[in-house]
């Protein structure tokens, strides 16, 4: 069994984070409109503490910078903790933590769903949402 994760939330500027997935443009409209609508966020963001790549919210990130927002929600994690995983949406097998962190770095962002993180806690393997907080942050308080 691993060290279970311990997140907290902090609010970050934007221009601090990294992505390393496109969005789908989509599902970007649809979420901006209904966070426009709702005048919150109602979740944080999942961000590797060491190198600032999004690792879960690319969505949520884009829709709040399109809304005009300079600041969101971040729970910070260690992405070296072995209770986090990498897998892929589209099965590639050879994802790994290192390709997703180059991909942030290096702005050559992979297309959308390409990483399905994925937390252990306790004894089961979840989605790494589960760690997000949810946080109903007025979008006034974001910008």
């Amino acid at each position: 069994m691993t060290k279970p994760l311990k997140p907290q939330t902090q609010i970050v500027k934007l221009n601090k984070l990294k992505q390393h997935e496109e969005v789908d443009p989509a599902h970007l409209k649809e979420l901006k409109e209904e966070i426009h609508s709702d005048k919150i966020l109602k979740f944080a963001i999942i961000v590797d503490k060491n190198t600032n790549v999004i690792l879960d919210g690319q969505h949520r990130f884009n829709a709040i910078r399109e809304l005009g927002c300079k600041r969101i929600p971040v729970v910070y994690v260690d992405y070296n903790s072995p209770a986090i995983e990498v897998q892929s949406w589209k099965g590639n097998p050879h994802l790994t933590k290192k390709d997703v962190i180059e991909a942030g770095l290096s702005g050559r962002k992979f297309l959308p769903k390409t990483s399905k993180h994925m937390v252990w806690i306790g004894d089961s393997l979840l989605h790494i949402s589960a760690i997000e907080k949810r946080v109903d942050i007025p979008l006034e308080k974001l910008r």
